[in-house]
Order: structure tokens, then C-alpha cells, then sequence
């Protein structure tokens, strides 16, 4: 994206969000979301049917192509209308398209004018019966009629039965309110020269996303992974091809990334197929939402479900994984967690999660297969119950390739220090990748970012394409990897053996070099002591003055 574009993007999301939240009146930022992200997904599905109608319309009308109506083939004029626009109203014309179905009743130009349709008056898609009297159906409240439209399209999209949140009713905004954020959205531009509309809207809904989840602070970070750090492990799996698989997804962050980082290298994103899990129904519609704006196709189960007691994809093996579940878990378990195939490297304990999560995911990759895993520092160091046990064994099995540590204050819900497990199963040489058998490598990014905040810390572009270069540069050597103390460390299993299997990056990487001070130490004294002189008699001036100022003024200065 040119930067003209990322202006306007980042021009537009500001200017929305700033009068969304104006409208927000006194909802909380949990029950707004919904409101809000709701309405942006039903203007995304709604422009992209009116588009797909356009081109359908043009099609029948074009002599050259396969679905023309031949005006001759009819005995008037009015009744070939009459005929392109029943051939408009054919489901399958853009179901084979891909392109979601919208009845008449949930169309964004028809939702448009319901705030200016007095309550009780007939609606615009009444039907006259064969008496000629219009039929019963009345406006109700704008917030009525949006549910009853969501509801609509599940009907008629089996892929969205259960997604949409029709909850509109329950909010309690008047229909002034909803008319206003309605007008809102409507100004989401439909296309701009050089973006699709896919664009836009899918960059505002992740741009919201991001908004709300600061706005609800620790509770809305359960349902979203910082665009930094989500981009920072796509970067470094490059998930080109395959399956992908999160089984704590979220808003599903990690697969809008990997869309955006495929389209970006020139691949093909029907290349991949995802799945995920989520166990909070509103976040699972959220992010089958997220998914369907961007024309994904996803496979997140039929319904909401905890993944470590009820695994919704038993047989799936994916060839990409990446996850940020939530740290240090207590009580997770539901049942007996003995004797699971999964605990391959041990049971792990009722009062932590963490290495349920790892073990999952391990069990989940496919022969050739790599993962990324958010989890808390003390991971990598516990020997709390059987967690030392279980870093051991999966460390002695060789499926570790790289730990990054990552600074604090990136997340809006935990101030936890946080890093990034890498494992694989096939550190053989493939792919470009040469022999990696027996290594480790530790990137301590504890020092990268900067406070965007009083409280958030983000990566800036150039530190993410160097923590994800240095990677790729240790996994193919030739390119010119080498050690930086301070920051990255190439280790032996053997060296690891002898830190007592602990992963901190820190305890591998040292200290970053400094200049060495060649200033004689006499010298240098002298010459802090001229400048603190100095800085004392400029100060002595200083303070004369002010008082002499203020003694003009009538101020009596003690």
C-alpha cells in the first residue's frame, strides 16, 4: 500500500471511530462493539452484493456474454425489464461468485431509511396481497428491524447460521441513536481508485477492533492479539500454503495477518485453508465475521467450544499454528486429564495451562509443520509441578527452533512479560533452510518498541522485519547470520543441558558491546568539573534575573 493510501486509511478509521464513540451514549464499550462492528459487517456484505448486481446487470445486457437476455426474445419493452430484474433477484447468480445472498429487507439502502420511517408505518419490502391491501408488517424501532435483518441473511447463508450477533434490541438505543450511527457507517466510502472496497472495510473493522479492545481494557485484550506482535510471528512463520490453525483465535487476528502477508509476497490466499476455535460465543461471531468480510473460508467449528476439554478439530494436522491463548490459566481443566494423546511430554498441571496449550498445538502439527505460541515468561524457566519435567522432554525431542523475548507493556489486558515459543518437527534441510538439528536460536527484543502511550508499547516496521530477518538468516546461514550479544544467540542442545533446560534468552544472548572509554579518567574529571561550573554560574545569573523581574513586577522575592 502507497502512503497516500495508508493516510487516507488511517485518516478515515480516526475520523469514524472519533464520532462512533461520540454516539456511544451510555453503553459500554463491550455492548457497542457488537453495535458497531455488526452494522460495519452488514455495509461490507451488502456493498459487495450491490457490486456483484451491477456486474450482473451489465452481464445480461451484453450480447457477448453467457447470461444475455436477448430484448427480441420479448414482446415488450416493459416485460424484458420486468425480466432483468427477476433474473437480478436469482440467488445463485452470486452464491456462485462467493458472495453472500442479502434479502431485500437487509439491504444497506433499505436499512438506510428505516430511522426516517415513522413507527407503524408499512415497511418498504410490504407486499401488497391479491385484495391489493398492503400486508400487516409494521416498522417496529430501527433496532427490531436490524435483527430481524440479520436474521434474514442467516436464513438464507448456512455459513453464517449462528455468526451474526442480533442483539440490537437489547441495547436500548433510540432509533435516533441507531439512524445516527447508521448515517455513520454509510459514509465507509465504497471504493476508492486504488483500494477495493474488501480493503477498506476490512482496515476500519480491524482498526475498531483494535479501538475497543483498549477501550475495555484487560477484558477486551481476551479477544485481541496487538497488530504488532501478530504481525511479528506471521512475518517469521511465513504461512504461505497449507493449513493454518489457532486454537485460542480470538477476533481472528493471526489469519486476517497471514491473508495480508500472502497477498503481500504474491501469493494466493485460497492457498490456505483455516481453522480455529474459540471458546466466547461473541468473540467466535466476531471473528467468523472478520473472516466473511474478507472473503476467507474458515472452519471454526460449528459452535463455540473450550478447546483443550472439547477439541472441535480432533483430526486436524495443520502445517501452521500460531496462538496466544491466555497466560497462566488456572482451573482449566474440566474433567480427567490423564491418559490424553495429546500429554505426550507429560500430564501437565490442573493449577496452569500452559503446557496444555503448548502440547495441543504440538499434537496438532503435522509432520513438517511449525508453530508460534504466546505464552508467559515464566514458561520458559518453571519448574513448578511436572512443567519443568515437560520443557525438558520437549526440548531433549529437539522441536524447539527460537525464543524471543518481548517487552513489557504490549498488551492491553496483561502487564505479564511475555514470549514467543517456536517449535517445529522437521529441522532437516528443506525449503532453502539448511540442517538445524541440535539448535536453538534466542532473540532478546526486551529493548525493541516504543510507547505509543502513557501505557502501550508497539514495534516500529523496521524492528519487526529485523527480529524476522535475523531469524531466517540463522535458519539459512549462508545468508550471513551471525551472533549479536545483547540480542541474538545461536545455542547447542549441550549449552542449553548445562543452563538447566531454561529457555531465557537473556541467559544465552549477554550484553550488547559498548564503546570503549579511551578518555583518561583525570582528563575526564576535569572536565565534568569546568561544565558543572559552568552550569552552576549560568544558573546563579539565571536565578538573579528572574528575581530582578519579578521585583519590577512588585513582587517582594525573599
Amino acid at each position: 500500500m502507497n502512503q497516500e493510501d495508508q493516510k487516507y486509511l488511517n485518516d478515515l478509521d480516526k475520523k469514524l471511530w472519533t464520532a462512533a464513540d461520540k454516539l456511544r451514549s451510555t453503553l459500554s464499550a463491550a455492548e457497542y462493539k457488537h453495535a458497531v462492528l455488526g452494522l460495519i459487517f452488514l455495509k461490507y456484505i451488502s456493498d459487495a452484493f450491490d457490486t456483484r448486481r451491477k456486474q450482473l446487470e451489465i452481464d445480461l445486457r451484453n450480447s457477448k456474454h453467457d447470461y444475455y437476455l436477448d430484448p427480441q426474445d420479448f414482446d415488450t419493452y416493459e416485460e424484458y425489464e420486468l425480466e432483468i430484474q427477476s433474473e437480478l433477484e436469482v440467488r445463485d447468480y452470486y452464491t456462485e461468485k462467493n458472495v453472500f445472498w442479502v434479502p431485500e429487507r437487509a439491504r444497506w439502502k433499505v436499512l438506510k431509511e428505516l430511522h426516517k420511517i415513522p413507527v407503524g408505518s408499512p415497511l418498504p419490502w410490504s407486499k401488497k396481497n391479491n385484495k391489493g391491501e398492503t400486508e400487516s408488517e409494521k416498522m417496529k424501532g430501527v433496532a427490531f428491524m436490524i435483527d430481524g435483518a440479520l436474521e434474514a441473511i442467516e436464513k438464507d447463508n448456512p455459513k453464517l447460521k449462528g455468526v451474526l450477533n442480533k442483539t440490537y434490541t437489547r441495547l436500548n438505543l433510540d432509533d435516533s441513536k441507531m439512524g445516527e450511527l447508521i448515517d455513520l457507517i454509510s459514509t465507509i466510502p465504497f471504493e476508492r481508485e486504488s483500494l477495493k472496497s474488501k480493503d477498506i472495510l476490512g482496515h476500519v473493522y480491524e482498526y475498531f477492533l483494535g479501538q475497543f479492545a483498549s477501550a475495555e481494557g484487560r477484558k477486551g485484550g481476551q479477544f485481541y492479539t496487538p497488530k504488532a506482535i501478530v504481525t511479528l510471528i506471521v512475518e517469521m512463520l511465513q504461512p504461505y500454503k497449507g493449513r493454518v490453525y489457532d486454537p485460542a483465535m480470538g477476533s481472528g487476528g493471526f489469519f486476517v495477518q497471514s491473508e495480508k502477508f500472502i497477498e503481500t509476497h504474491s501469493g494466493r490466499i485460497d492457498d490456505i485453508s483455516v481453522y480455529g476455535q474459540e471458546y466466547n460465543h461473541t468473540t467466535w461471531q466476531l471473528a467468523a465475521m472478520n473472516m466473511a468480510i474478507r472473503g476467507i473460508d474458515f472452519n471454526f467449528g460449528k459452535y463455540p467450544a473450550d478447546t483443550l476439554n472439547n477439541d472441535l478439530h480432533p483430526d486436524l494436522r495443520a502445517d501452521y499454528i500460531m496462538a496466544n491463548p491466555p497466560f497462566n490459566m488456572k482451573e482449566w481443566c474440566s474433567g480427567k486429564i490423564s491418559n490424553d494423546v495429546r500429554w505426550k511430554y507429560g500430564t501437565p498441571p490442573e493449577s496452569n495451562a500452559n503446557f496444555a496449550w503448548l502440547q495441543h498445538m504440538i499434537y496438532h502439527l503435522s509432520p513438517l509443520g511449525s508453530m508460534a505460541l504466546l505464552l508467559a515468561n515464566g514458561s520458559m524457566s518453571t519448574n513448578t509441578n511436572s512443567e519443568g519435567e515437560i520443557r525438558r522432554a520437549i526440548i531433549k525431542a529437539d522441536l524447539v527452533e527460537c525464543m524471543v523475548a518481548l517487552p513489557g507493556q504490549l498488551f492491553t489486558n496483561t502487564q505479564i512479560p511475555a514470549c514467543i515459543w517456536f517449535l517445529t518437527k522437521n529441522k532437516d534441510a528443506r525449503d532453502g533452510k539448511r540442517k538445524r538439528h541440535g539448535e536453538i536460536l534466542f532473540i532478546d527484543a526486551r529493548e525493541k518498541g516504543y510507547m505509543k502511550d502513557r501505557v502501550l508499547r508497539d514495534f516500529e516496521d523496521k524492528e519487526i522485519k529485523d527480529i524476522a530477518e535475523t531469524f531466517h538468516k540463522w535458519q539459512r546461514l549462508a545468508e550471513g547470520y551471525q551472533d549479536k550479544p545483547g540480542f541474538c544467540k545461536s545455542a547447542k542442545l549441550d549449552e542449553v543441558v548445562q543452563k538447566d533446560f531454561v529457555l531465557t534468552p537473556g541467559r544465552y544472548v549477554g550484553t550488547a558491546e559498548t564503546e570503549e572509554d579511551v578518555e583518561p579518567f583525570s582528563d575526564k574529571m576535569n572536565r565534568l568539573t569546568k561544565d558543572l561550573n559552568s552550569y552552576m554560574k549560568e544558573s546563579t545569573t539565571l536565578e538573579i534575573n528572574i528575581k530582578n523581574i519579578l521585583g519590577g513586577l512588585g513582587y517582594e522575592i525573599k
